[in-house]
């Protein structure tokens, strides 16, 4: 073999290892990649399921929101009846 045959032997052999250098580098990426993607599904799955937890007493929410607007309702009418004792003692 030539030394010209023998350089051009050990370039391609040079540009194979770089080649395969950067295929393990790309498929790395690709496993850390489709491993992170993983773990946000599994955060996005359970955060669902911590959602359906937290609806899971929705009817309840028509109860409580009748309840708040009594305890209003009542707040306003002392609101009131200070205002008209207190214009009253200013008098």
């Amino acid at each position: 073999m030539s030394a010209d045959q023998q350089r051009a032997w050990m370039r391609a052999i040079a540009a194979g290892f770089v080649v395969d250098g950067a295929v393990a580098g790309l498929l790395s990426l690709l496993i850390y990649r489709v491993k992170r993607i993983d773990r946000r599904v599994a955060e996005v799955r359970n955060t669902l399921r911590a959602a359906e937890a937290n609806t899971a007493n929705a009817a309840l929410i028509p109860q409580v929101a009748d309840g708040v607007d009594a305890v209003l309702a009542e707040g306003l009418q002392h609101h009131l009846f200070l205002g008209r004792v207190l214009e009253k003692v200013k008098r």
